[in-house]
């Protein structure tokens, strides 16, 4: 087995080489000052990194604006991009419109000038889950290198490519949107030979409208797709099932016998996982996960599309996915004085929080405890998807509910309108926070999860610290 790459810091570049004149014909950018054969072997957008080699791009944040520490980097030794019209008398200074566009424009031509391999995924829920899948499997037989922890968006995903260093074979890149056009302009940039289309959930559908929107703007994913290409989508799903006729191959996965790719003689392993056997074109296989519940079943079959399209074994497959090592605050279980946590506190959707609810069900606890807070980003669906989160506690068998947040009220509300008598509800999250260890005790199995926002990883680690 090739020895994968560990994934690395945006701000720890190491990448292959360019010159100042590649950095000018890919950003039509003029030079101000300086020498256009210097190298570049480095790319930030912190000035702290700046020396010899290094390209700063400034970058206009909330709270600082880059362009303020052009000199610093200078001063360093660095090549630097600008916006403004200032005059600089020494070091090397390239102009350009835009240093955010700037910094898409140099990824592309970076990812055209120097080739791999790469699977680009994106999906309203499971997004990470399964890129850690596909990595593992694909670093079974290639170098590869991965998005690092979140870094999805236009600035993120450029400062993945540019991590690719010399020798990697393949890349694995993660793509996240909540606005029209986003997914277009992420696969402009990165290039992809197949894709993967996880699912169609509720995410961010304040700003697209409607499920409908959320399936168009996660198919521009393959708007620039040939023959050539590959598309791996979940068949199950009722948006991607529907997929028709296309110019590039499209390849479904599932659970239903009809997908190219699907799960049978399921056994579920409770919160340790689960086995199944795949069934594809060539034969099939047994293959088990080590995160729980049937959406995981999902993320390891689009890890088996990607291998097998890259060409691996069936015996390297089957490695990946059951050694895979998983972004935390994913589902991620701990036991704590007899308490069984699973923290998936990282992000929610109302899909994802089902799914959770739905891995507790496997537990051999006493009592299962759902700790919920908002769930962001969802307009004027806010109370209803809320409230309908309610009826699903209760529905799948949760014995108290903790709500915390302005929206999670409405979870409550649904859940006592369903038949559930345990519900305790708080306002903030720092309120839940102080009172959480006089709710839990030793022996419940406790979900833990809300919005990023909502930073209920205090409430995880608050009962990972408890003295029960």
């Amino acid at each position: 087995m090739v020895q994968p790459l560990i994934p690395i810091r945006g701000d720890d570049i190491k990448m292959q080489i360019l010159s100042v004149s590649d950095i000018i014909e890919a950003t039509s950018g003029a030079l101000v000052c300086g020498e256009k054969g210097l190298e570049i072997n480095d790319i930030t957008t912190d000035s702290r990194k700046s020396a010899a080699g290094v390209l700063f791009i400034p970058l206009k944040g909330e709270k600082a604006d880059g362009h303020d520490f052009i000199l610093s980097a200078l001063n360093a030794g660095a090549v630097t991009l600008s916006e403004r019209d200032d005059e600089y008398d020494k070091g090397t200074v390239i102009r350009v419109k835009d240093t955010r566009k700037a910094l898409g424009d140099i990824a592309r031509f970076y990812k055209i000038k120097y080739p791999v391999k790469s699977v680009a995924i994106t999906g309203s829920v499971g997004k990470t889950t399964t890129k850690d899948l596909v990595y593992s499997v694909i670093a079974q037989g290639y170098k590869t290198h991965k998005t690092p922890n979140n870094f999805n968006n236009d600035i993120g995903v450029p400062l993945t490519i540019f991590g690719m260093e010399k020798g990697t074979e393949a890349a694995v890149i993660e793509m996240g949107m909540n606005h029209f056009g986003e997914i277009s302009y992420l696969s402009d940039i990165a290039r992809p030979d197949c894709a993967i289309i996880s699912n169609i959930g509720m995410s961010h559908i304040e700003n697209l409208g409607s499920q409908e929107g959320i399936f168009r703007a996660k198919m521009e994913m393959a708007e620039r797709f040939t023959d050539k290409n590959t598309l791996f989508v979940n068949g199950d799903d009722k948006f991607l099932g529907s997929i028709g006729n296309t110019t590039y191959k499209v390849v479904r996965f599932g659970m239903a016998d009809t997908n190219d790719v699907y799960a049978k003689d399921i056994v579920n392993k409770g919160l340790s996982g689960t086995e199944f056997t795949v069934v594809y074109s060539g034969g099939e296989f047994r293959c088990e996960v080590r995160q729980p519940g049937e959406h995981n079943i999902y993320n390891a079959l689009a890890a088996v599309c990607a291998g097998l399209h890259f060409g691996l074994t069936e015996a390297q497959i089957t490695a990946g996915v059951r050694d895979c090592v998983y972004t935390s605050s994913r589902l991620e279980i701990t036991e704590h004085n007899g308490m069984e946590i699973i923290n998936d506190c990282y992000n929610s959707s109302p899909d994802s929080v089902r799914a959770a609810l739905k891995v507790m069900q496997n537990t051999l606890k006493q009592r299962k405890v759902a700790i919920l807070g908002d769930i962001l980003e969802m307009g004027e669906y806010a109370k209803d998807a809320h409230f309908g989160l309610g009826e699903s506690v209760y529905e799948l068998g949760i014995d108290l509910l903790v709500t915390a947040g302005e929206n999670a009220k409405y979870i409550a509300e649904g859940a006592k309108s369903a038949g559930l008598d345990s519900v305790i509800s708080f306002d903030t999250t720092e309120e839940l926070k102080y009172a959480v260890g006089d709710i839990v005790k030793s022996g419940d199995c406790i979900l833990v999860k809300a919005s990023h926002g909502m930073e209920f990883y205090k409430i995880a680690d608050e009962i990972n610290t408890l003295k029960l």
